[in-house]
């Protein structure tokens, strides 16, 4: 008569392949997305619509990587309401270095187009690859407005 022997290899394999599967990656369930609502009045509420400077300007370098011994000029655009020049107002500008700051002597008024131009030697005043700044400042009947240009000698 023939005996089976119960072999412990098959449930050793099975055990083994559960705690393997139980040392799994964990699946995250998707969340369900969150309800938006949105206030039926919010469509009523306005928000203002900024009003414009009656005034602007912008200003340039006429090189923006000078030499540190290099003259530079820098321009400025005065506009009023619109963008056309404002002609007629005078203007002056303060060079902002490392040093310190330097205000430039002459003044200048805006010719028809609104543009003045001032220059400035750098005379190895500010240091190679350091930003420097030049603040023109408008002198207009309302309040001065004033715009900034920049450069870095090379």
């Amino acid at each position: 008569m023939k005996t089976n022997h119960f072999t412990p290899l098959p449930l050793l394999l099975y055990a083994i392949l559960f705690l393997l599967s139980a040392c799994g990656p964990i699946v995250n369930q998707i969340k369900p997305p969150q309800t938006l609502t949105v206030d039926q009045q919010f469509q009523q509420q306005s928000t203002p619509i900024p009003t414009l400077p009656p005034y602007r300007c912008g200003a340039w370098a006429s090189n923006n990587t000078p030499g540190a011994n290099s003259s530079i000029s820098i321009y400025a655009r005065l506009t009023k309401d619109s963008i056309s020049g404002f002609a007629g107002v005078t203007a002056q500008a303060v060079v902002h270095l490392k040093s310190g700051d330097i205000l430039l002597d002459e003044q200048q008024t805006s010719g028809t187009d609104g543009y003045v131009a001032f220059h400035l030697l750098l005379a190895g005043r500010q240091p190679r690859l350091v930003p420097a700044t030049v603040d023109i400042t408008f002198h207009t009947p309302a309040s001065p407005t004033t715009c900034t240009a920049f450069f870095t000698p090379q």
